[in-house]
């Protein structure tokens, strides 16, 4: 079945709210976020073949990237070799996607999550919906059972990581905009689910109050370690002035008592502000792995 859009209208949010999608979306998440506890990214961990697969795929669209360089043009943003890059990925996203799935048609279905999975070609934006995208990508393949709950902590730790670096060195590289009215559905300009996946990789964690996030020194100290510092550490790098006006909602953020409750308020803002909003679920592509049908 090719995967098709099912949320046309605002009353559709509806349906899309009781179904199987967004049920395993949610279980997806908690999952990942219970498999990383405590853990740091640079842990050796065990990796599978399909993720060894996986990793190998998402660094061939790297070098893609070095492969096709901005063009001179006028407009400071958007730049239209984004457009080029894209049109590779989806000549070439079945074959890429055949190394981890055999059935062709599976294939297919799954080979349209993975472009949808770093940006609009038309706007060269990149939002939340393009990185829910990755992760309906990722619970197709747990689906088929070509990733297993076994590879959970290595889909954050290195599979998540790396989509993370691809997806900003496509932004930097193509001057790509936040899409929606200037990242309004993120906690930064482009992204939600790595803060939810790094503060649950620091629950526990005695040596760092959430209050200590927002200094530099803590940031550069663990921006190696953990996804949520990795992340202030990318945004610090790319925008100017007090952390409290560039990113107001992740300085209010650190004034929560606990990393436990960041994270479980964390999931909460991404199913009310990303999930439930019609500007972002308006894009999501339903087919047979991701069901719109009721859980």
């Amino acid at each position: 079945m090719q995967p098709k859009r099912e949320i046309l209208s605002v009353p559709d949010m509806g349906k899309w709210k009781l179904s199987q999608a967004y049920h395993d979306l949610i279980e997806f998440i908690n999952k990942l976020c219970e498999s990383v506890v405590g853990t740091k990214m640079t842990e050796d961990i065990p990796i599978s073949h399909n993720i060894e697969n996986l990793l190998n795929i998402l660094n061939k669209l790297s070098e893609w990237v070095d492969e096709i360089p901005p063009v001179q043009q006028p407009q400071r943003f958007g730049n239209t070799a984004f457009r080029t890059w894209m049109q590779k990925l989806r000549e070439n996203s079945n074959n890429l996607v055949s190394l981890l799935v055999e059935d062709e048609s599976r294939c297919q279905e799954l080979s349209m999550y993975l472009t949808e999975s770093f940006g609009n070609e038309t706007r060269i934006d990149y939002g939340t919906g393009h990185e829910m995208a990755f992760a309906f990508f990722l619970i197709g393949l747990l689906k088929l059972k070509v990733l297993t709950s076994q590879d959970f902590k290595s889909i954050v730790l290195r599979v998540f990581y790396e989509y993370l670096k691809l997806a900003r060195k496509l932004q930097v590289t193509y001057k790509m905009e936040p899409a929606g009215s200037h990242g309004v559905w993120s906690l930064d300009d482009f992204q939600f689910l790595p803060f939810i996946f790094g503060s649950a990789q620091m629950i526990g964690n005695q040596q760092i109050e959430p209050s200590n996030f927002v200094e530099e020194t803590f940031i550069e100290r663990f921006k190696d370690e953990n996804l949520f510092f990795n992340c202030l550490k990318f945004i610090i790098s790319i925008k100017r002035g007090p952390f409290a006006e560039h990113s107001n909602q992740l300085w209010n953020i650190s004034m929560v008592q606990s990393w436990n409750k960041i994270n479980s308020g964390l999931i909460k803002m991404y199913m009310a502000e990303v999930l439930e909003k019609f500007p972002v679920a308006q894009h999501i592509l339903f087919g047979d792995l991701i069901k719109i049908t009721p859980k």
